[in-house]
């Protein structure tokens, strides 16, 4: 049963953190180049601002952070089955993966909805671009822990 949840955890991680961090990184460059050029290069919406790869990257973070809920879920039924859950490697990735979401629901998700309601400028999209790094550097610490996990008993 162990390799089972391990083995769904890790998919989960791949597949549902993998688009959230790969079109949070995407979407400061694009809103550079649509305050740039007025537009992403693409035919103009029906509101004629041609954001619409802006609002697809938008969607993709919106839904696969809902999805990568079952990340920790399925991580806690693993360190459950494996015993490790007092572990200081997995209680350190608990934490830094709980401020990964709240970057991520607090400053990214936001930030990004306010430039594609117009709210654009400079220096949002450096602070986008910043707040995308720290979720982005989060999630690489949990990744590494959770493939070195010092300290641990398990043998790996």
């Amino acid at each position: 049963m162990t390799k089972f949840l391990l083995a769904v955890h890790v998919i989960a991680a791949i597949l549902a953190i993998g688009p959230v961090a790969v079109a949070a990184s995407m979407f400061p460059p694009a809103a550079r180049r649509v305050l740039a050029a007025g537009t992403d290069g693409a035919p103009a919406d029906a509101d004629g601002t041609g954001t619409g790869t802006l609002r697809l990257l938008h969607r993709i973070c919106r839904v696969y952070a809902v999805v990568g809920v079952v990340v920790p879920v399925f991580g806690f039924a693993t360190a459950g089955e494996m015993g490790v859950l007092g572990s200081a490697w997995l209680i350190v990735s608990i934490v830094l993966t709980a401020l990964a979401a709240l970057v991520l629901g607090a400053l990214v998700l936001p930030a990004q909805s306010a430039l594609l309601e117009g709210g654009a400028g400079p220096e949002r999209t450096a602070r986008l671009a910043m707040a995308t790094g720290v979720f982005n550097l989060l999630w690489a610490t949990v990744t590494v822990l959770m493939i070195v996990r010092p300290g641990s008993t398990t043998g790996a």
